[in-house]
């Protein structure tokens, strides 16, 4: 008896194997195809997330192109200034081609006016080009809202359409439940996914923007104190 069931045991077990090795395992599927199973609200997601990258790198550009702080510039102006020499003083800061330069022309150009009006033109002029900084910037930040939203929508959408399908098919197998549901998964994730980009990207502009505004507060009193006290700063041996 023990023999009788040690042969279909292993019979069996023989059998197993064989179904086994002739039934694939799972279907590959690469990530493009993984992707697109997020339905039809991952076309938005997607949509946004080039466009955030578009902005990531074109404010990124032009915020390390006009907000660099350049501390020989004030020096060479003070020179110029205490020389006489406006022209000169003016030509560099125009040279400088970035907001500081252009903040200290505007000083530049309104000497000879009370010192009031020097430094309330300056700080018109460094709002100004803080706001050039900030353009775009509040984009970012309705991405970051809009994205993971839109994901969520596609995934309480193809939920609704899971349960709607189990009520006309009286299908309730855990396999149709949860195939159809890690598909509308995707789109949350990748709604999660862009809005974690545009938020880190919104609030890290933002504080370089912050960086620089107190920079050139400094630059702006700096500048003040050179008309004020002309030779201030110099050191002669």
């Amino acid at each position: 008896m023990t023999t009788f069931l040690q042969i279909q045991a292993d019979t069996l077990a023989q059998a197993t194997a064989e179904v086994a090795k002739n039934t694939p395992l799972t279907n590959e599927v690469s990530v493009l195809e993984f992707i697109f199973k997020g339905g039809f609200f991952l076309i938005p997601i997607v949509i946004l997330f080039i466009y955030t990258i578009y902005l990531i790198f074109e404010r990124l550009l032009f915020i390390n192109k006009v907000a660099k702080i350049d501390q020989h510039l004030i020096k060479d102006i003070r020179n110029n200034l205490n020389a006489g020499n406006l022209d000169m003083a003016h030509a560099a800061a125009d040279r400088s081609g970035n907001a500081q330069g252009n903040v200290l022309k505007e000083g530049i150009l309104t000497i000879g006016r009370p010192i009031t009006e020097i430094e309330s033109n300056m700080e018109r002029a460094a709002n100004i080009e803080i706001g050039e900084m900030e353009k775009k910037l509040g984009q970012l930040g309705l991405i970051a809202g809009i994205a993971p939203t839109l994901g969520f929508v596609g995934t309480i959408s193809g939920v609704i359409k899971i349960f709607y399908s189990i009520s006309v098919t009286e299908d309730i197998s855990i396999g149709n439940i949860s195939g159809g549901l890690y598909e509308k998964m995707i789109s949350s994730g990748a709604g999660l996914v862009v809005g974690i980009i545009a938020y880190a990207a919104y609030h890290l502009f933002n504080g370089r923007i912050d960086s620089f505004s107190l920079a050139i507060q400094k630059q702006v009193l700096e500048f003040v104190n050179i008309i004020q006290r002309p030779n201030h700063g110099d050191k002669t041996k």
